[in-house]
């Protein structure tokens, strides 16, 4: 072998090396910053992540929200219609919050086994409801239905 293909049998190998590693360190920060969304039926089920963050979606339950203590604690209980999950929050809720709308909440399980919300989401309009929410609704419903 010529010392000129050794030298770019070298360099291929280096920029396939170089490639490698810029392809795992990517692949590592998607999966760190990846968030999936689970429903209340399936966190109820334990299909949900322990210690790790993800969505929880659903509909905020009439007469559930209440506010223990004189903080900004909120705390509720959210439904897509087959189980139910008690979500707490800290922080300023946004202003189209309210028992019986649909919302999205960021957090994750809490030693006691509520959802801990780091984050809430409303709907923006009379009309609207996430895709996600939606469809698990459905579903819960469909299931309800075939049992009873």
């Amino acid at each position: 072998m010529t010392p000129a293909r050794k030298k770019r049998l070298v360099l291929i190998g280096l920029m396939l090396a170089g490639i490698g590693i810029g392809l795992t360190f990517a692949l590592k920060a998607l999966d760190e910053n990846i968030m999936f969304f689970f429903t209340p039926t399936e966190v109820a089920q334990g299909k949900a992540p322990i210690n790790k963050l993800f969505r929880l979606g659903g509909m905020v339950v009439d007469g559930s929200v209440s506010r223990p203590g004189d903080g900004l604690t909120v705390q509720f209980d959210l439904t897509d219609n087959g189980e139910q999950v008690t979500v707490r929050y800290t922080g300023i809720l946004p202003d189209l919050f309210r028992e019986g709308q649909g919302i999205i909440a960021n957090g994750k399980i809490g030693d006691d086994g509520n959802f801990i919300a780091q984050e809430v989401l409303a709907k923006h309009d009379e009309n609207y409801m996430p895709p996600e929410i939606a469809e698990a609704m459905k579903k819960a419903s469909e299931a309800k239905a075939s049992v009873n």
